[in-house]
């Protein structure tokens, strides 16, 4: 029983920081545009292969 007055409080901090990260990511703008990343990965994708296709 004792050990919740341990785990209690670490569930909380772990929370607190978990919260705080959060709204921390949403204040720098990390949320702001989810779709152009993954297809600027593809893209670039598609680019390497045209290079490699051409050194062959």
């Amino acid at each position: 029983m004792t050990i919740l007055l341990v785990l209690v409080p670490i569930s909380l901090l772990l929370l607190g920081a978990a919260v705080w990260a959060f709204i921390w990511a949403v204040r720098r703008g990390q949320f702001d545009d989810l779709e152009t990343p993954g297809l600027d990965i593809l893209a670039e994708e598609r680019d390497e292969g045209r290079q490699t296709g051409k050194r062959k």
